[in-house]
């Protein structure tokens, strides 16, 4: 049933996804694309760039939609609960225990293990999003340009979207 394979999809997603964000990404496009199909690689990258737009970490946003697409408003929030859950139960578990032993080498050596991987889980999501996004040289000059405009000027992610689409109407259709 499809609430159920929701469930544990968004599940899984908010207990295996550690950094947030973008860190997210490859988790969430694995259960919402490559295996549930619950969205194509395209509207995949569409809530992604809807979700920089709107207030909330990117995972509960595409859990909203996809579980709404899947199974209306009541799949919208039992997707919603679903991805959140699990972290909150183990930061709020954890969180008063962490500060307390912060400082022993096991922890320490934890968390500055996953610190890098997380940088590998924001490359891998790039170069998945980049296959499917860069589709002609008009695509990778937008793509170059904006991340110039994030990189040199701190353009913010909501004014690069707009932004890439004055681009794409430039590039596009004049």
């Amino acid at each position: 049933m499809v609430i159920f394979r929701i469930i544990i999809s968004f599940l899984k997603i908010g207990a295996f996804s550690f950094g947030g964000g973008y860190a997210m990404l490859p988790v969430i496009q694995e259960e919402v694309v490559n295996l549930n199909q619950w969205l194509t690689e395209s509207e995949f990258i569409d809530i992604v760039a809807i979700s920089q737009m709107s207030p909330g970490p990117i995972s509960v946003n595409v859990a909203t939609f996809v579980g709404y697409t899947q199974f209306g408003i009541l799949g919208a929030v039992i997707a919603t609960t679903s991805v959140v859950i699990v972290s909150f139960f183990l930061v709020t578990s954890l969180a008063k225990l962490i500060t307390k032993h912060k400082d022993i080498p096991i922890i320490e050596g934890i968390f500055k293990g996953i610190r890098p991987s997380v940088i590998g889980l924001i490359g891998a999501a790039c170069v998945s999003l980049f296959n499917t996004s860069i589709i002609d040289l008009k695509s990778l000059a937008i793509a170059v340009i904006v991340l110039i405009a994030l990189y040199k000027f701190k353009l913010h992610p909501i004014g690069a979207i707009i932004f890439s689409g004055f681009l794409g109407i430039l590039f596009y259709s004049i």
